[in-house]
């Protein structure tokens, strides 16, 4: 069974505590580890600050639609502005070897998903699909 949740925010940081609240519970829901669930939130967060920052310039008057799906195999989220269209051949998380605060959301996002892909088929704006597999028992 597949089951699916959307929630639609202003692009504002103040509502992210939703997305985030929500990624926690549909980790959860979807048997992901606590540890992993820490990691999800965090990176769900990042994706959509950089909606926020980069795809909206800081306009904090436009909307983000995320979409998690839960299924046997994981869970899928799915983060779609209208702003400005995102390169992904051009998204690069800061050098490692370069220690400043900031500019890692990137590495960790890939670091915490299993896919991370842009759907070159949306028009207008931008969805990004984030898909984190389920370890199956014979891999743990």
């Amino acid at each position: 069974m597949h089951d699916r949740v959307r929630l639609v925010i202003p692009s504002h940081p103040k509502f992210l505590c939703l997305v985030r609240d929500l990624t926690v519970r549909m980790g959860r829901i979807t048997n992901v580890t606590e540890e992993e669930i820490e990691d999800l939130k965090l990176a769900v967060d990042e994706a959509c600050s950089n909606v926020i920052r980069h795809a909206y310039k800081g306009d904090t008057t436009k909307r983000i639609v995320v979409q998690f799906k839960t299924g046997p195999g994981g869970l899928e989220v799915i983060i779609e502005d209208n702003g400005l269209k995102a390169d992904p051949s051009v998204i690069r998380g800061r050098d490692l070897d370069d220690v400043k605060p900031g500019g890692l959301g990137v590495h960790f996002i890939r670091r915490t998903f299993d896919r991370v892909e842009f759907d070159p088929k949306k028009q207008l704006g931008n969805r990004l699909r984030l898909t984190k597999y389920l370890k199956t028992n014979h891999e743990n």
